[in-house]
Formats: structure tokens, sequence, C-alpha cells
């Protein structure tokens, strides 16, 4: 996987299959993509158009599912027609490039509880794309996303708790289908603040292996201090 994602940088824009891009832009190759919902920035991202077709830049220091690629991410299952159950939406970034990568097939169930930057997300990314379904509850809740439907194949996670796995691993077992994926974002200072980051991420690894299999663990480094992300497949 890691040799398809090193050959897929160096593909031309011609090929219009891939789910995301490599683009020159100001000298350097920089990840991109495929805007959406033409003319429609989410966060001040830049837009570049080649052979008329649309590009939004995706920034690693903005979206940590774009730092890990950046780290040699070695699976990238968000593919045209997935659905993804994002718990910690926040305002959106990410999710918007989802949205682009699953597009109008696809569908992004985002969850976000905190009122304020639910706002934004409704504003700057729910309001323009059909395919993300905003759902304005707390992660701990699962059975109450009335929204949701069916299972989805993905769940990706990026909540700031003490208990963040277990509430990622309450909504799996809930939502994701089988064999699905799993990316979880472990923010070492939100589970503990004295405890070394590298033994806090080494049980949360612990917690994720009792139902998933551990596909890769990337240190988020230099794009987010002190963060990881656990890439798994269920076993339910």
């Amino acid at each position: 996987m890691l040799k398809e994602i090193k050959i897929k940088r160096e593909q031309s824009l011609k090929e219009d299959s891939y789910e995301f891009f490599w683009i020159n832009s100001d000298g350097e190759k920089k990840l991109a993509t495929q805007n959406l919902v033409i003319g429609n920035q989410v966060y001040k991202e830049k837009l570049i158009t080649k052979k008329g077709i649309e590009y939004r830049l995706w920034d690693p220091f903005r979206s940590k599912l774009a730092a890990a690629i950046m780290n040699e991410l070695e699976i990238f299952p968000f593919k045209n027609k997935s659905t993804v159950l994002y718990l910690g939406v926040s305002t959106g970034t990410t999710a918007s490039h989802i949205s682009d990568i699953v597009g109008s097939t696809g569908i992004v169930f985002g969850v976000e509880h905190a009122s304020r930057v639910a706002r934004d997300f409704l504003d700057r990314v729910a309001s323009h794309r059909t395919n993300v379904i905003p759902i304005l509850q707390d992660a701990r809740r699962p059975k109450e996303y009335f929204s949701v439907f069916g299972k989805v194949d993905i769940v990706y996670v990026d909540i700031a708790q003490p208990d963040q796995t277990n509430i990622a691993i309450e909504n799996c077992k809930m939502y994701l289908k089988n064999d699905g994926y799993f990316f979880l974002v472990i923010k070492t200072r939100s589970i503990d603040v004295v405890k070394s980051p590298k033994r806090i991420i080494e049980e949360e690894i612990e917690k994720v292996k009792e139902y998933f299999e551990i596909l890769q663990v990337i240190d988020l480094h230099p794009y987010d201090k002190d963060h990881a992300m656990i890439i798994a497949k269920f076993l339910k």
C-alpha cells in the first residue's frame, strides 16, 4: 500500500480516479482534492484550476488526515461512494476534503457537540455540500444519532476527551461495518497532561486491539505536537 501511495504522488493529473492529488503550487508539490463545490472555500484554502478542473489545496497543518498522508499513511479507504461517520467534525476542514473525495454519491455524517464550532460547520460546509449530514449531538450518545442510516465504511474520530478511545469504540460497535476502517486521532494531552505521550499512545493502542486489527500508527509531528493517528480494521 505504501508503494501505491508513493506511485500516486507521481501520477499525472490526467488520471481522474485518485482520491487525492499532488499539485505544483509556488514551486512545491502540495496535497489537494478536487473541489465538489466549484468556487467554494471552507478555510480560505487556495483554489487551483488545472485542465478545467478545480482543486482545493489540503493543508496538513489544518487537517490531521492530511498530516497522516504527509507522514506516509499506507491505507486510504476513503473513496467515491464511501460512507463516513466523523466524530468531532469541528468547523469542517477535514470533513470538507473527505466530502470532495466521497463525491455526490457518498455521505459524511458529521457529529459535533460544541455549539459555536457547529455553527461554523453548518455555515462553511454542511449548507454547501449535499453529501454532508450534520449531527449536533454528543459523541457519548451514539444511540441519539437519528440521521445515521445503515452501517458506514469508515469511522473517523477526532475528539478531545480523556476517554476518547472508549467513546470511539462504542460508536464503531454501533455503526461500523464488519471489516470497516477506523481512524482515531490520539490527542495525548487531552487524555493525561502528566504521563508521557508515548506511554499514552501505547495504552490507547491496547484498548483498540481488543476489537480491531491495528494497521498503522502514525506520529503527526511536525504538523501536530503530541498527536498520533491509529488506523485499524474492525474485527466484529
